[in-house]
This record gives structure tokens, C-alpha cells and sequence, in this order.
């Protein structure tokens, strides 16, 4: 089986080039599951129902989100409602949404279970990420009641990514990290057969300062006044940031690649070209 992930979509420029990478590659490069971390993608703060509707129907599975998920006010209920948009599961109990969704590979018979969650370290307040993976995992295990299990922990340090990862290593089929919007170059299968990578990147115009307009950004870091310099998602090309991992019979990964296509960065082919 191969799942195939796409790193934070930031404004338009992100979500033309994922919606159309995705709508052209799907079937030619045999992505059997696909997952899109779209917090940033309503013009770079949350995501709407629209934009929802728009990536399910070019066949994204499952959308995960981050510290920018409840951004957009206009429809609350769409977290509820939505089964395949999931919100960080450490999040506190009683927030909108949920943190995991179980969908099934037809082709394939296969259970996916996706896992979103939020790193503690120069973030939010969160429920703990170690202590979260250990109850749920719990009541799923690769092989029994599911066929694959994916993570996008979305983390601003490296070292929280790293050591999860490795806590949950051979539990878990993947493990991907966003919010940065810097792809990393550390593709790797983990001694116990989970694939990992540190961060995505972005999917989004890296001409930019992660996304956004240089003059603002740079305004934000040289003055105090931050109602001048209003963040506004760069609309220039997009590079198409992400990952594909073909787990296995076991539920592990035997294979991981990146993809970068696009836009201002240096291309990478990734292993179905």
C-alpha cells in the first residue's frame, strides 16, 4: 500500500499546486491514500469548509491541522462534522472535532488509522504527545484492528519529532512532522520498520519568508508593531512539499521518498516518477 503526504498548505498559491499535483498524480503514481495537512490553507490561517470540499474531491482521504486549526470562525461545526478533518488528538477534552479517523483502502480492504498531534516544546499548552500515543495506542495495534498507522505530530523542535518518533517506533507505520515549512533532508525507516521524516515542508511559495510576504515578516521581527504589518500568504509559484511511504504486509514501512516539485525550490523526483 502506498500513502502519500503533503506537508502544511499555506494560502491559494499552496492549495492550486497540491490540488493539482494531486488531481494529475494520484492514479499515475499509484497513491492508494492520501493525507494533506491544510492548517494554514484559508489564505494561511486555518482552513474552511470550501477548502475542504475542494480536497476531498481531487481525492484527498484525510486532512490534518495544527496550531492554526480554529483560525476561521465561520463554521465550527464543520469539525464535528467533517470524520476525515482531524484536529490535534492531545488537545484538551471538550475541544471541537477529533484527533484520529479510521478509513478504509478499498482496493486494498485496508484500516488506516491517521493520528494529528501537536508538540509541546515553544508551542501551545497541550496534553502531553508521550503520555497521549501511550493510552490510545492501547486500543490499536498494527496487525489486530488496524492495517496501518500514520502520524503527522506538527512540532516546532526537531528533538520532540525525533524522540517520539523513536518512542513509537515499530508501533506505528509513519511518522511525519510539519509547522515549519521546512522540508528536511532525513527520510528514513526507523530501526523498528516505522518511516519517519522531521518536517514536510510546505506546500506554498518558498520565494517567501515560510509562506508569507517578506516585507511583513521582516516588519514583525524589526518593530513592535505588529497591526502594521499584517501576514499575507506570497502568491508567487508553489513548490508541492511531501512524502510517500509503501508500508507493508506488516504495516510497516519498506519504503520512504520525498517529493519536491515546483516553484523556487531545487526539484526532488520522487520514487514513483
Amino acid at each position: 500500500m502506498r500513502l502519500a503526504f503533503f506537508g502544511d498548505v499555506v494560502g491559494k498559491s499552496g492549495r492550486d499546486a497540491v490540488i493539482k499535483y494531486i488531481s494529475l498524480n494520484k492514479q499515475s503514481k499509484k497513491f492508494d491514500f492520501v493525507i494533506v495537512n491544510g492548517e494554514n490553507a484559508a489564505h494561511g490561517f486555518g482552513i474552511t469548509q470550501r477548502i475542504c470540499d475542494q480536497f476531498f474531491e481531487v481525492g484527498v482521504d484525510v486532512i490534518t491541522l495544527g496550531n492554526h486549526t480554529f483560525d476561521q470562525k465561520s463554521d465550527m461545526q464543520m469539525f464535528d462534522r467533517e470524520k476525515n478533518l482531524i484536529r490535534p488528538l492531545n488537545y484538551p477534552n471538550g475541544t471541537p472535532g477529533h484527533g484520529f479517523v479510521i478509513a478504509t483502502v478499498p482496493f486494498f480492504n485496508k484500516k488506516v488509522l491517521v493520528i494529528n498531534l501537536m508538540g509541546r516544546l515553544f508551542l501551545e499548552a497541550n496534553d502531553d504527545p508521550f503520555f497521549t500515543m501511550k493510552e490510545f495506542l492501547c486500543q490499536y495495534k498494527l496487525g489486530t484492528n488496524v492495517d496501518a498507522i500514520f502520524v503527522d505530530f506538527h512540532a516546532e523542535a526537531t528533538a520532540e519529532k525525533v524522540a517520539l518518533a523513536r518512542y513509537l517506533d515499530g508501533k506505528i507505520s509513519g511518522f511525519v512532522g510539519t509547522h515549519t515549512h521546512v522540508p528536511t533532508a532525513d527520510p528514513q525507516i526507523l530501526f523498528g520498520g516505522t518511516g519517519y521524516l522531521s518536517d514536510c515542508g510546505m506546500c506554498g511559495d518558498y520565494n517567501s519568508c515560510i509562506g508569507m510576504d517578506d516585507d511583513a515578516s521582516i516588519k514583525r521581527f524589526t518593530s513592535k508593531v505588529h497591526a502594521y504589518a499584517k501576514m499575507i500568504p506570497s502568491q508567487k509559484e508553489a513548490t508541492v512539499c511531501g512524502v510517500v511511504m509503501d508500508i507493508d504486509s506488516d504495516g510497516l514501512c519498506e519504503n520512504i521518498q520525498t517529493i519536491r516539485v515546483g516553484g523556487f525550490l531545487r526539484e526532488q523526483k520522487d520514487c514513483v516518477y
